[in-house]
């Protein structure tokens, strides 16, 4: 039974991708579920990358524009955009993405470190960079992509 722990801790389960030409990846885990894109209601003295908010089944939460919160410009939505609903313990967002590529398993070992960038490890957004099929996910820390609290700014 040890053998089927040490498996499973070993293959990780992703879901990757697109924005701006780029392919990033997260944990299936803190997906909770992927829809079309809507259109969101902006919401004064929010970050730039806070598109505004949506109604999901009775809760309001809000959507990130993925694309303005990783530094690559803003989002020119169109129908063809997805929101990824994701959590991160009690928080919940939509991420603005342009597509969804796939989800997949990989073997834990495969995650290389990124190199330094001089960003300090809790401002990171990417914590393991995945060479695969001659492609390069960037890996995101979900709980990095939300916003951050003023009591943590403080």
């Amino acid at each position: 039974m040890s053998d089927d722990v040490d498996e499973a801790n070993r293959v990780l389960e992703l879901i990757s991708f697109e924005i701006a030409d780029q392919e990033f990846c997260i944990d299936i885990r803190s997906v909770r579920e992927i829809r079309g894109w809507t259109p969101s209601t902006p919401i004064p003295q929010t970050p730039a990358y806070v598109s505004g908010v949506i109604n999901l089944r009775g809760s309001v939460i809000p959507v990130l524009d993925l694309r303005d919160r990783l530094g690559l410009g803003k989002t020119q939505v169109s129908t063809r955009h997805v929101i990824v609903v994701i959590q991160d313990d009690d928080r919940i967002a939509g991420l603005l993405v342009d597509g969804v590529q796939e989800t997949f398993q990989v073997d834990n070992e495969l995650l290389q470190t990124p190199p330094e960038t001089g960003c300090s490890f809790e401002d990171r957004f990417v914590d393991a960079i995945l060479p695969i099929d001659g492609r390069m996910l960037s890996r995101l820390v979900v709980g990095a992509l939300f916003p951050q609290s003023a009591q943590r700014a403080a």
